[in-house]
């Protein structure tokens, strides 16, 4: 199977389980659920997507919550089939987790965790402190640690009389309760608004300021349709690697079509600056 057609059952998935029309009876309006309502241009732009995908209309009921999670969950298993097909370009087993795993069960972060118990036991660490580094990733990719013997599976790498290299957790016989090596950090957000953005940007500050070892990729997917709020975790300092929109052709193609510049000048901002990529280009950046 192709990126391509794991990119079309990608959103065929969305389209069965997420995606549903809005009627705002007082206003006399419908729009997909990941447009606000409120706004022309989202409701327009959102509404050019849908088309652009062939969605039909459903008008059931998902809730915002549960629509959140099921994004992650669809997204997680694209990931997870497009990074398999990638395979002869790396070499290692990853694992994959949507439950929302805690940063200290990973090499890198898993000081934070004898951080933790400190401050639940003092009243006044936890008012100094909080618990603000203490990150749940909603999509998590973990490397795990390799044996010696794959190390030495073409040539004699390692000898175990050799007092070298017993420091790198890479190596699994160096790690009393093996753990695995966070290679990437998913944010996933259904639509943007101020809020959400910047957690998203506070949970990127503390996986850079906290780790004991290599950044992992830190990165955020979404299905906004608004490119002036995509832009508001785009841009900036580089918290994030880069932004990953569900549908991007199809996102450029609707706000084309609505002959919005203010949208479309900061569509172009963002794509030509490196800062938005379509869903299919993630799997090959955290192939990188």
């Amino acid at each position: 199977m192709s990126i391509k057609e794991l990119r079309q059952n990608y959103h065929q998935e969305i389209g069965r389980s997420i995606i549903r029309i809005r009627q705002d009876k007082q206003r006399k309006v419908e729009y997909p659920n990941f447009a606000d309502g409120t706004s022309k241009a989202s409701a327009a732009i959102a509404w050019g997507i849908v088309h652009h995908l062939g969605y039909q209309a459903n008008y059931e009921t998902v809730s915002e919550q549960h629509a959140g999670g099921l994004f992650q969950s669809i997204t997680n298993s694209f990931l997870q089939q497009s990074f398999e097909l990638l395979a002869h370009l790396q070499s290692g087993k990853y694992v994959y987790s949507v439950q929302r795993t805690a940063i200290s069960g990973f090499t890198q972060y898993e000081h934070l965790a004898y951080l933790q118990k400190i401050i639940d036991k003092d009243k006044n660490l936890r008012s100094a402190f909080g618990g603000d580094y203490m990150v749940a990733p909603d999509i998590v990719v973990g490397r795990m640690p390799v044996s010696d013997e794959e190390v030495n599976s073409r040539d004699i790498v390692l000898d175990q009389q050799n007092n070298v290299s017993n420091l790198t957790p890479f190596r699994a016989a160096n790690q009393t309760n093996i753990k695995p090596i966070l290679h990437a950090s998913i944010s996933c957000k259904w639509t943007i608004r101020s809020d959400r953005s910047q957690n998203t940007r506070t949970e990127a500050l503390n996986l850079i300021r906290n780790r004991k070892g290599h950044l992992p990729h830190i990165v955020a997917v979404t299905a906004e349709p608004l490119p002036t709020r995509i832009a508001s975790l785009a841009l900036g300092t580089g918290d994030l690697d880069c932004v990953y929109h569900f549908a991007l052709p199809e996102l450029q193609a609707a706000i084309q079509e609505i002959d919005n510049e203010d949208q479309l000048d900061m569509l172009n901002m963002l794509v030509e600056g490196h800062r938005l990529r379509d869903i299919s280009d993630l799997p090959f950046d955290l192939a990188s």
